[in-house]
């Protein structure tokens, strides 16, 4: 992995990691990456000065670090779907239609479905999203 400083046409800087240089330059080169602050394509690499680290001194990031912070991000997403959806289990996909008919009352709902349901409810143009359910740690 390599992290690179990058800009945009409007002067946005900001960091991206990427699988090596190569990536990043054949992704930059099609215009894949967008600046997150204003949605621009024109992204180069910035200036950058080299990170030279001690000699032998391991500078990557810890990746035990790195899976700790996800889990509480996970975590944190949880316990605010959670506090602010009502749950509808298996009947989220039949739920989820009938609020974007209009049948039902607009909310936030989360639930069970396949991916059969799933791809249905993207190809009717219904907004979901799946979200990795980790199992509570309180138990």
């Amino acid at each position: 992995m390599i992290l690179f400083q990058l800009s945009c046409s409007r002067n946005h800087s900001f960091d991206i990691w990427f699988k090596d240089g190569n990536s990043a330059d054949r992704q930059l080169s099609r215009r894949m990456v967008e600046c997150p602050e204003c949605g621009d394509r024109k992204v180069a690499k910035a200036l950058m000065a080299p990170r030279i680290g001690s000699a032998g001194k391991d500078d990557s990031p810890n990746m035990a670090v790195m899976a700790k912070a996800m889990r509480d991000q996970l975590a944190e997403m949880r316990r605010k779907v959670e506090e602010n959806c009502d749950y509808v289990g298996e009947r989220f996909a039949d739920e989820a239609r009938k609020i974007h008919y209009g049948e039902a009352q607009a909310r936030g709902i989360y639930g069970e479905a396949s991916d059969e349901q799933h791809r249905e409810l993207a190809e009717e143009g219904i907004e979901v999203a799946r979200v990795p359910w980790l199992p509570r740690d309180d138990a």
